[in-house]
């Protein structure tokens, strides 16, 4: 049954009336508590939706930040550049960032760390301090968390303390979505290729529509964003609907905030990916690889690991990691499906509040 906000509001003032007239009245009394637990309902369903991906994605571009915003695209899981999005970028299924909220775009410090504990704050009144121990104190205590961190873990945004920590995680930290990805290799495959092999975008271009070049020292890095940074990109999700469903298969993908994104990633042969962190320790990095050839390897922490055909491999992208593609023009590109999944050890509170306090444009 679909309830209306006139209508639950009727029933309210119906059930306040019906109290007044039957005080004495134990099924009145009760009749008031049920409407009002009911319109309490409707209430925090309204302001904390459900996956974006649940239900299939929307025919309408994307959103962010609430007004005039556009699709994302980005350069290295996020470092987007604020200039003005034109009507071919939009067609082709990404656009800059504009929004100057954006937690890899702006400047990390006092201010962030406000905006942090002010969302958080917010969070509880609404809902509860229950569990937040661990959130509280990271908001708490970001600044200093972020500066005193060994160098080779030092995520650029959040870091919530005394979470296990390892480059590399074994498959079974979440089982469930890498079989579910792992069987979806050959779907996922073939949807690659599809977008790979498309005619280029505009007269001009080298890539098909969708597609983003980023910036590396040597070869090419090339990512087609299903979502980006907790932003669904609907025009790249209507050329790959066997992966959109997939994603909304997936029990630990972080849908619903700024840390969450889900791509193909395409290395050229001789291409590198220079060190770097990730923003945040929340999350694993999940890359299952699509076309694997035997020169390429994926460095996190200090320790080497390779890519193979099918099977996934789970990485802290909060430590410092490389990635690069050493072959021949004979060996063809190096190709990943990436997915960004909770780390098993935060807890389903925790993610309430953190899909919360890092909502895409909050």
């Amino acid at each position: 049954m679909e309830w209306s906000l006139e209508r639950v509001r009727e029933m309210v003032a119906g059930g306040m009336q019906s109290m007044r007239d039957c005080e004495s009245s134990a099924f009145g009394t009760a009749m008031c508590l049920l409407l009002l637990f009911v319109w309490y309902c409707y209430r925090v369903g309204r302001e904390h939706s459900s996956s974006p991906l649940r239900g299939g994605y929307s025919t309408e571009p994307s959103r962010v930040g609430g007004g005039g915003g556009a699709l994302i695209s980005t350069e290295r899981d996020g470092r987007a550049k604020g200039r003005p999005v034109s009507g071919v970028e939009e067609q082709n299924g990404f656009a800059y960032c504009q929004s100057t909220e954006c937690f890899r775009c702006t400047n990390t410090g006092e201010g962030l760390n406000q905006r942090l504990y002010h969302s958080l704050q917010d969070y509880a009144k609404r809902y509860t301090w229950s569990g937040m121990g661990r959130v509280h104190k990271g908001v708490r205590d970001q600044g200093r968390y972020l500066t005193s961190r060994p160098t080779i873990q030092r995520p650029e945004v959040f870091f919530l303390p005394d979470l296990p920590s390892a480059p590399f995680f074994s498959r079974d930290a979440q089982k469930h979505d890498v079989e579910l990805l792992e069987r979806s290799f050959p779907a996922l495959l073939a949807e690659f290729e599809n977008i790979y092999h498309a005619p280029p975008a505009r007269a001009g271009s080298s890539l098909p529509p969708g597609w983003k070049a980023n910036s590396t020292p040597h070869g090419q890095w090339w990512t087609f964003y299903l979502v980006n940074q907790g932003t669904p990109l609907a025009l790249n999700a209507r050329r790959c609907p066997r992966a959109w469903r997939m994603l909304g298969q997936l029990r630990t993908f972080i849908a619903n905030n700024v840390f969450g994104n889900a791509c193909f990633s395409v290395l050229t042969p001789g291409a590198l990916i220079t060190e770097h962190y990730g923003p945040t320790n929340v999350r694993l990095r999940c890359h299952l690889g699509l076309r694997v050839p035997s020169s390429c390897e994926l460095v996190v922490g200090g320790e080497p690991q390779c890519w193979s055909e099918g099977s996934c491999l789970l990485f802290d992208d909060s430590f410092l990691h490389r990635a690069f593609h050493e072959g021949g023009p004979e060996d063809g590109p190096r190709v990943v499906f990436m997915v960004d999944l909770w780390h098993p050890n935060v807890a389903a509170a925790e993610r309430q509040a953190l899909d919360y306090i890092f909502t895409p444009g909050r």
